[in-house]
């Protein structure tokens, strides 16, 4: 009954709107790779389609399904938008852009990027200086269909400041909103194909298997093995500080969430 409600969620969101986009991303918390970030635009029309009637009760936060069924729910989101009936796009930054900005500014980065690929820079007007936020009010316009249409945005999690699109901010949101729930499987699947990748690249840390997350064969790996390029390495010194201060709580047994 729950996954149900997911799209109820969405048409109560989409009301006044002409579409609506949800995003949300993977690898925030992991110990080494990318973070990935996917965005995923509906219509009323679809979220009353005998698709989404039928079949979004198999839609749910990545995190409640096994990864049989990321695959499985990636494929029919592949075929939707193939189909035109959604519209999706994932973004990523490297390790080196999650040193660089921290791994909250690099989620937003990836965020942005899965955005652009919905909504092109060029299609945002900007407010000049002292003028008040051209979409305050929550409405954008996307030249997608080739004309334009109002937009509403969710992001999983807590609004963002400093975020170049007006959005609102939905705490726990794959598992409250359909279009949400899209997005995180979108955004876990495509991270967890690229660690596998990486797991080629760089063998013996088991990124095909914990995908770059703090488990005890990862740590084990780094402590025999040193890091890789593929590490990042604010995160790895909390490694260090906790063999230095056992008494302090290490970024592991912390479930890798101290970020």
């Amino acid at each position: 009954m729950k996954r149900r409600q997911l799209r109820g969620y969405d048409l109560k969101q989409i009301n006044g709107y002409e579409t609506l986009i949800g995003v949300d991303e993977a690898g925030r918390g992991a110990l080494a790779g990318p973070v990935v970030a996917a965005a995923v635009l509906v219509t009323c029309e679809f979220l009353t389609s005998n698709w989404a009637m039928r079949n979004a009760g198999r839609i749910n936060d990545s995190k409640q399904l096994t990864a049989a069924g990321r695959e499985e729910a990636w494929n029919d989101l592949d075929k939707l938008a193939r189909g035109g009936l959604i519209h999706a796009h994932h973004g990523v930054a490297s390790v080196d852009e999650i040193e660089h900005l921290d791994i909250l500014g690099a989620t937003k980065l990836a965020m942005r990027r899965a955005l652009e690929g919905i909504y092109p820079p060029a299609a945002f007007r900007r407010s000049k200086p002292g003028e008040p936020e051209l979409f305050a009010d929550m409405e954008t316009r996307s030249p997608f269909f080739g004309q334009k249409l109002s937009c509403r945005i969710l992001v999983d999690g807590l609004p963002l400041k400093s975020f170049p699109y007006p959005h609102t901010g939905v705490v726990g949101g794959d598992a409250r909103s359909l279009c949400i729930a899209m997005a995180s499987i979108i955004a876990k699947v495509t991270r967890d194909r690229l660690m596998t990748e990486l797991d080629g690249e760089h063998p013996g840390y088991g990124f095909d298997q914990h995908k770059g997350y703090g488990t005890e064969r990862h740590r084990e790996a780094v402590l025999e093995k040193g890091s890789c390029p593929q590490h990042r390495a604010k995160f790895l010194r909390k490694l260090l500080d906790h063999r230095e201060d056992p008494g302090q709580l290490s970024f592991f047994e912390n479930g890798g969430q101290n970020i």
